[in-house]
């Protein structure tokens, strides 16, 4: 197994020398792209390749990775070199910078402060490769919820889990039939796609589990459905076990997805289900009045009232945490709701996507834009990313229809859009700035395709992959702890009842050339500022559109610590 450099001792000792040379890949081991294979995978106008592939099944399902070797061979494989020397990921430091601090294996970024990035990667890094895939169990092969990361084993074997180890990728893995049907929750080792270990307790497979420490043990714990009709929330410790069950059905689970967050700064985690609001050991506090979506709705919390405590965030309405309303506007329909900065002024807005447009209302309710359609065209029940997506310093959003993918200014106005397929109306995207040039690149995935677009909307790569799609989005983050981003991303039989892809992909550059995304992505409403890399929830959390002024998008790290890309010009 390829170990990553936070867990070098000796690239902590010359690391400030090294890095008055160049700054290496963590974990980069050399590997040369002839012994990779990307098959399947179209590039966009800067790039080519393909490859073999293969992939083993059995009953506890296969991986395979980009090699075409099993995952037991990978370390091997992966330590290959080509050219016997090192291959550099960022372009090298003038004498007037300063380094970075070196990585650590404890959290140590606040996440109040977020430096510029001085990695960069060459324009034309995106050479796709299929790092390694993996294929579910018989009758657990499809998958429609969106993955997380996070870690959840001592891979160094030092006794402690901490960011020295390889994160892990939490899949919900089913069979084809029903949003509720029973289904598994397996951790998979993110360098080489092995499964550790299931989960003790069949899960429901469209709901979007949500991770972190509810416990304050230090050690992050997994929120899940049971299967069926029930919906009790099952809270499941991080090697496995069935911690508890909760005291109160989610009867609207379908599809829906589960967030955590401290909403009251008492230093005990919540959990939140739509319009339920549940203490850290199961109990139910709160039922919000009904009027925004449950199922297949995606509940946040922002403070929006800058009052020290979160407001719980249900499409067209926000709650306090002890369940009075802070606005309700009833002229709108359900909806995602997504928090940031989209205007001039210093606090939040609330944007709202759903059936009838895109909506945004001041932080107070107020409504400034109402169920506009840009483009022509409605997103559906489909969620929205929130980044700046054209390196202006703004930001904007992008969203999808069933037929077109679009980034959006805020005013609102079309910056660009793309062919997509999506019939059914609920899947959803995200973004990162891959090269570090300061224009994040958006990701779609659609009913047959990962897309992956640059600044003016141009595929810069299309991975296969089959769905019906539901609320699912493709991910990013670094899985492997190798100090480069990769994209995760499921699949299951889609429409055609036809499965033309793995059950989950983990997509990289083939010489690990891409900026270091953060190491977790722990909820379906994730935005950064609300958990910690570890999994720890913060008691207070800092306000994102203060700082990095995004939702469901990840974020550049150097050193541990989070940092944004110098704006292009």
């Amino acid at each position: 197994m390829t170990r990553p450099c936070a867990r070098s001792t000796l690239l902590l000792t010359v690391f400030a020398i090294a890095l008055m040379v160049a700054m290496p890949a963590c974990g980069d081991s050399g590997s040369g792209a002839d012994e990779v294979g990307t098959t399947g995978i179209t590039e966009g106008p800067e790039g080519s390749g393909s490859g073999p592939e293969s992939s083993d099944s059995g009953d506890t399902g296969s991986s395979s990775d980009g090699t075409g070797s099993s995952s037991s061979d990978s370390s091997s494989s992966s330590s290959s070199s080509n050219d016997g020397g090192t291959k550099f990921d960022m372009a090298p430091l003038s004498d007037a910078d300063v380094p970075p601090p070196p990585p650590s294996c404890k959290v140590i970024d606040d996440m109040n402060a977020v430096g510029q990035c001085r990695e960069s990667a060459p324009p034309d890094s995106f050479e796709p490769d299929t790092q390694w895939s993996y294929t579910g169990p018989a009758g657990f092969d499809q998958a429609i919820a969106t993955p997380l990361v996070v870690n959840l084993t001592d891979d160094d074997q030092n006794g402690e889990i901490d960011l020295c180890d390889i994160p892990d990728v939490i899949l919900v893995a089913g069979p084809k039939a029903g949003d509720t049907r029973p289904s598994k929750m397996l951790a998979i080792d993110g360098e080489t796609g092995t499964v550790h270990f299931e989960f003790a307790g069949l899960v429901q497979y469209a709901a979007t589990p949500a991770l972190g420490d509810i416990d304050n043990d230090g050690l992050p714990e997994i929120i899940s459905v049971e299967s069926g009709s029930g919906g009790r929330l099952l809270a499941f410790e991080h090697d496995g076990p069935l911690k508890w069950t909760s005291n109160t059905n989610w009867t609207a689970a379908q599809s829906s997805a589960i967030a955590m967050a401290d909403l009251d700064a008492d230093g005990d985690v919540e959990i939140v289900t739509a319009n339920l609001i549940f203490d850290h050991t199961g109990t139910l506090l709160q039922t919000l009045p009904v009027g925004s979506a449950g199922q297949w709705g995606a509940t946040t919390m922002a403070d929006l009232d800058d009052d020290g405590d979160l407001e719980v965030v249900v499409g067209r309405s926000a709650y306090h945490h002890d369940g009075t309303p802070l606005f309700i506007n009833a002229q709108l329909g359900p909806g995602h709701a997504h928090v940031a900065n989209l205007d001039d002024d210093p606090e939040p807005e609330i944007l709202v996507s759903g059936y009838s447009g895109v909506t945004v209302l001041e932080h107070d309710g107020t409504v400034k834009y109402l169920n506009a359609k840009p483009g022509g065209t409605s997103p559906s029940f489909r969620p929205a990313a929130i980044h700046d997506f054209d390196g202006d310093e703004q930001a904007e959003f992008a969203v999808s229809s069933s037929s077109v993918y679009s980034v959006y200014e805020t005013t609102p106005s079309v910056l660009w859009s793309a062919a997509v397929t999506d019939a059914s109306g609920w899947s959803g995207g995200t973004a990162f700035d891959f090269d570090g040039d300061g224009v994040a690149e958006a990701m779609y995935a659609d009913e047959a395709n990962l897309f992956i677009f640059n600044g003016a909307g141009v595929p810069l790569l299309t991975v296969p992959r089959s769905a019906r799609t539901l609320a699912e989005y493709p991910v990013v983050a670094d899985v492997d702890n190798d100090g480069s981003a990769e994209i995760i991303v499921v699949s299951d039989a889609g429409f055609a009842n036809n499965q033309t892809a793995p059950t989950v992909q983990v997509i990289r550059d083939v010489e690990d050339r891409w900026i270091q995304a953060r190491r977790i992505w722990n909820q379906h409403t994730y935005h950064v500022t609300n958990v910690r890399e570890d999994g720890t929830i913060p008691q207070f959390e800092p306000p994102n559109w203060e700082s990095l002024n995004t939702f469901r998008t990840n974020a550049q790290i150097e050193g541990g610590s989070i940092c944004m890309p110098d704006p292009q010009g």
